[in-house]
């Protein structure tokens, strides 16, 4: 079997205009992001994302939104918090959770509103098997 890299059209370096000055993240940086975007990655989790881009909420509407019981709610939040992505307050018994800051908020609106309006097509989980974030 031939490699890959043995089809791929010969170019030269000089044939293309020099790349803008973009940048580079560090490592530790791109490792955050990409767990950011694997938290975020889950149909739930991106939910209460959405849920939470409106304004902060308590774990009690939250679970009442997403019909789905509390400790599998209070994961998800965890996971999302974990990350980053979310912030948390408790006021007595309640405890409050918003986005982090604007960049999640923006984020999260603009891959929604990419998804929108994309022509690709759209794989729904089915529940045979428990959802990946409860695995």
């Amino acid at each position: 079997m031939t490699k890959q890299a043995d089809h791929a059209p010969a170019c030269d370096p000089a044939d293309h205009a020099a790349p803008p000055d973009a940048p580079r993240r560090s490592d530790a940086a791109i490792a955050r992001a990409a767990g950011m975007l694997r938290a975020a990655g889950d149909p739930a989790r991106l939910r209460l994302l959405e849920l939470l881009a409106t304004g902060e909420r308590c774990v009690t509407e939250l679970v009442a939104d997403s019909g789905d019981a509390m400790p599998t709610v209070s994961q998800r939040l965890a996971r999302l918090k974990a990350e980053g992505l979310l912030v948390s307050r408790r006021a007595g018994k309640h405890v409050h959770y918003a986005l982090a800051d604007a960049h999640v908020a923006s984020l999260m609106l603009a891959v929604l509103d990419h998804a929108d309006h994309a022509d690709v097509p759209v794989r729904v989980p089915t529940r045979s098997s428990p959802p990946r974030s409860l695995r």
